[in-house]
């Protein structure tokens, strides 16, 4: 089907350009590369569109079944300034993916003081950061406290793993800095990999500390639903470092369990099989948040920072809370109140009858190694 797809494409695009003078080139995968010669930048944007517009309205027909299809296009006018193949070829696939980002079926030209360019550019620059600290251990694990408020609640103390980049200077570097390109790159599950596996590695030495904890949270990406082989890398690792499952809970956004609610509570069941517990994170931020909730077999609600914070003077705000926390007991499932950081603001979310808090006024993320000292 892929193959009779391509063919097809190919016919389409080869009616659109100068067959004596524009060269078109199959890149790899689904990338082609158009050489468009003595052609001026307007005429290049208009063989682009005619290319966008017949390949969208082309439908694809295999084996009595109809597919809409589309394409992306990046277009670079090649000057003084492009220096060479590999500069124009890089500049085409930036203008691509921007494409691409704003919504598909469509044409993105190349303008080097564009702001997406700009950002992107940036962008690059941290993904090989990312690299680099992937393939010489430039991560660091930290954690943060999560207390029981809930005088009625009989579980001990919870912590949230958390990960920093080592700077070059001996610092670290928040995952505000990256975590973003490291999604939009697909590195994300990439990182979830090595926090997973040397999370349970410095517990399996320090076991004691583990003895200590009720529960363990370590978060990951929306983009690790894809990943086929993720569950099988989790069970061996458990394996591996001869640990409890039981100890630990993944967190994943409310956001990233939304846009693909059946792979998520699917991806939910299957980690739940292996013994761990799970929580949605960032709750409230949906349209629709409660609608979708008795599909997902999660464990812990920790509930989305932007109503914490304006708790005591927003009465939405915390309406919003209060009416969260109600729907999660109904459901039995537990309670946790992120981004807390005044003492008023825990004493009221204990009135309400949350059962965790975790923020600022609790405790400030810290090395990991901080545990053999607590």
């Amino acid at each position: 089907a892929g193959d009779t797809l391509l063919k097809q494409i190919k016919s389409i695009m080869l009616s659109k350009i100068r067959r004596n003078r524009d060269t078109l080139a199959r890149f790899g995968g689904d990338e082609f590369v158009f050489l468009l010669e003595d052609c001026s930048p307007d005429q290049a944007l208009s063989t682009a569109q005619d290319i966008c517009d017949a390949i969208h309205n082309h439908h694809f027909t295999y084996d009595d079944k109809t597919f809409a299809i589309g394409a992306s296009i990046g277009v670079v006018p090649i000057t003084p300034e492009t220096h060479d193949v590999n500069n124009a070829l890089r500049m085409a696939d930036n203008a691509c993916y921007i494409a691409k980002e704003k919504g598909r079926n469509r044409v993105h030209v190349y303008n080097i003081n564009d702001k997406e360019f700009i950002k992107r550019h940036g962008e690059m620059h941290v993904v090989s950061s990312i690299n680099e600290a992937l393939d010489n251990d430039g991560f660091s694990l930290f954690f943060q406290d999560i207390k029981s408020i809930n005088d009625k609640n009989d579980e001990g103390s919870h912590i949230e793993i958390l990960i920093r980049m080592n700077d070059k200077e001996g610092g670290w570097v928040s995952p505000g800095f990256f975590l973003q390109a490291a999604e939009r790159y697909n590195l994300a599950p990439k990182i979830d990999r090595w926090v997973v596996e040397n999370a349970l590695a410095w517990f399996a030495k320090n076991n004691e500390i583990l003895e200590k904890i009720s529960m363990c949270s370590i978060n990951l990406s929306g983009l690790t639903f894809g990943d086929d082989n993720f569950i099988n890398f989790v069970e061996e690792q458990f394996k591996t470092h001869n640990l409890a499952s039981n100890k630990f809970c993944f967190e994943i956004t409310e956001t990233a369990a939304i846009s693909n609610l059946q792979d998520a509570s699917n991806f939910i069941a299957r980690i739940k099989d292996i013994g761990l517990h799970f929580a949605l994170d960032d709750f409230g931020s949906g349209m629709s948040s409660y609608a979708y909730l008795k599909s997902l077999p999660v464990d812990y609600l920790k509930i989305d920072g932007m109503f914490i914070r304006g708790i005591l003077e927003d009465p939405i705000d915390y309406a919003m809370v209060k009416s969260i926390n109600d729907i999660g007991h109904v459901l039995g499932l537990k309670t946790i109140a992120e981004y807390v950081e005044t003492e008023e603001i825990m004493d009221e979310l204990k009135k309400i009858g949350l059962d965790f808090c975790q923020g600022y006024a609790i405790s400030k993320p810290e090395h990991i190694s901080s545990l053999l000292t607590a």
